[in-house]
């Protein structure tokens, strides 16, 4: 299976905020290093939703989370696959998925929205 990269700004290559406030496929890490796959057109708000408990359920049990992973989608259809794409893979590819996108989630965590 092809695991696609994140996309980034054409110009500087980075995430850029608007990309955090369209839809995109995420993964979290859950306090019990499980992962957790969902989909979002406000990043930031479903990731407090989560942690203040009133997420997913299966995230409810395992506060806090923190976001392994983001991948911006053209629409809603495109993330909703990409979704069911992502929980087909095992936990080992889902972890290489993450690392490596390594360079775009430190850009997420110094630039927040």
């Amino acid at each position: 299976m092809l695991l696609r990269r994140p996309s980034t700004d054409k110009h500087n290559g980075v995430m850029t905020n608007e990309a955090l406030t369209s839809w995109c496929v995420y993964l979290l890490r859950c306090a019990d290093d499980s992962l957790y796959c969902g989909i979002t057109n406000d990043l930031a708000k479903r990731i407090a939703t989560h942690n203040t408990g009133k997420g997913a359920r299966y995230t409810r049990v395992r506060l806090p989370v923190v976001v392994a992973y983001v991948e911006p989608c053209a629409d809603r259809s495109e993330a909703s696959k990409r979704e069911a794409a992502i929980k087909l893979l095992s936990r080992s590819s889902k972890l290489a998925l993450i690392a490596n996108q390594g360079e775009v989630a430190l850009v997420l965590q110094t630039n927040p929205a």
